[in-house]
């Protein structure tokens, strides 16, 4: 078993926030998959999007996944809303999703303080309609690929974090 932590979940569930508060307090690494990829290619996501389309990105995450399965261990790993897809995302650790329903997500993004930038990072965002159908489209891929499920909706980072360690202490210590 390599250790590590794979954080799924929809766009804007809070994977990032919660993999680097779940390192803080495993004293793990985290590790963001978005990031990876930003650096591998010295381009923001969103460009890699408009210059290669999605197809081309896809690749990359199966670039990434592949790099994670093989170099990485004992590490917290957040990943972007379609990671899950990637064909060996067992092999690289134990699957977390993290659910919270669509609306709450929304809330969450609307109220965080840097709202109108994390909207802008997320063009899908722009049709409301075409997100949520992505989301329930989704969702019962979360939870076909998981291994556990935790809610996040209207819970505080540090009660998320918590139940993920209280889920996870027999196998990652």
């Amino acid at each position: 078993m390599t250790g590590n932590i794979v954080l799924i979940g929809f766009m804007g569930v809070g994977k990032g926030r919660t993999a680097r508060m779940l390192a803080e307090k495993s004293g793990k690494f985290a590790v963001d998959c978005d990031d990876l990829i930003e650096s591998f290619t010295n381009l923001k996501v969103k460009k890699i999007f408009a210059r290669h389309g999605e197809l081309r990105f896809r690749e990359l995450e199966q670039q990434a996944a592949i790099w994670l399965e093989e170099q990485v261990r004992n590490t917290i790993i957040s990943t972007g809303g379609g990671f899950f897809k990637v064909p060996n995302i067992r092999r690289i650790g134990t699957v977390v999703y993290l659910h919270a329903e669509f609306d709450q997500i929304l809330q969450a993004i609307h109220g965080h303080s840097k709202a109108k930038k994390k909207i802008k990072k997320r063009p899908l965002l722009q049709n409301l309609g075409k997100a949520e159908a992505l989301f329930n489209e989704r969702l019962p891929l979360y939870r076909d690929i998981a291994d556990y499920e935790i809610e996040v909706g209207g819970r505080s980072i540090d009660e998320v974090v918590d139940d993920i360690l209280q889920h996870l202490s027999g196998i990652t210590s």
